[in-house]
């Protein structure tokens, strides 16, 4: 893994965009695998602004996303549909049919995660991966376990995720306790991966994923055996390292 540490969320937001734009630039009609989250906001916001200033086309890109919540729709201002396409999606001249995010409506698992499944293997390799942590080290919504997951499947949220994402609803009873999500397997044959990381709330969990013996119950130690992963950090994030 490659290390890049930053002064600040600014920053983080700066040096991931750039590397995500250089993937555009060099493949116009590259595959990306998109996260959602506070960590990557920036990061989206910063490829906007290279394509307000005529620097960056996403006229050609093809976008698969990590995960969506089961029983919300894409009009659900929560779900991640929404999310992307508020952040990033509606904001760039992307293609919205080569933009794809598992369908939280399809209530029957094993049909949801079957269709994204043959989505992925009929989409290619995911040329860059973005990720980011959670407070528990998950990445997508795989998390800890007593194994890594290799394909989308359906997950029960823990009460850990649920806490770090009431705060987005109006009550916590409003947070879906179910998720779908790409998996561990699909996650790790990207040929990039970019993992952003900032807050002191994340700096236990990323301690872990780049420090400590790679398990399940932190999914994203799994990095640790990726050949072109690229973590890009913040002060905060990495100060249970120094």
């Amino acid at each position: 893994m490659k290390l890049i540490r930053t002064k600040n969320y600014e920053e983080l937001s700066r040096k991931a965009a750039n590397i995500i734009a250089a993937q555009i630039t060099l493949k116009p009609d590259c595959l990306l695998g998109l996260a959602t989250g506070s960590s990557p906001i920036g990061t989206y916001d910063n490829l906007v602004s290279m394509y307000e200033s005529g620097n960056l086309d996403f006229s050609r890109v093809r976008s698969v996303n990590l995960d969506e919540y089961m029983g919300l729709g894409g009009d659900n201002d929560q779900s991640y549909r929404y999310f992307m396409n508020k952040h990033l999606f509606e904001r760039v001249n992307i293609d919205m049919t080569n933009t794809h995010v598992p369908d939280g409506t399809v209530l029957d698992s094993e049909k949801a995660c079957a269709a994204y499944n043959a989505l992925l293997a009929e989409m290619g390799t995911i040329d860059l991966q973005v990720l980011g942590i959670g407070p528990n080290g998950h990445i997508g919504f795989n998390e800890p376990d007593d194994h890594f997951a290799a394909e989308t499947h359906c997950v029960d949220l823990t009460d850990a995720t649920i806490q770090a994402n009431k705060r987005f609803f109006e009550n916590e009873a409003d947070v879906p306790r179910k998720a779908y999500t790409m998996g561990i397997g699909n996650i790790m044959s990207a040929k990039m991966i970019v993992l952003v990381a900032n807050g002191k709330n994340k700096a236990k969990a990323l301690a872990a994923a780049l420090k400590g013996p790679v398990t399940p119950q932190c999914p994203a130690s799994i990095l640790q055996f990726h050949p072109n992963a690229i973590i890009i950090a913040d002060e905060d994030a990495l100060s249970e390292l120094e």
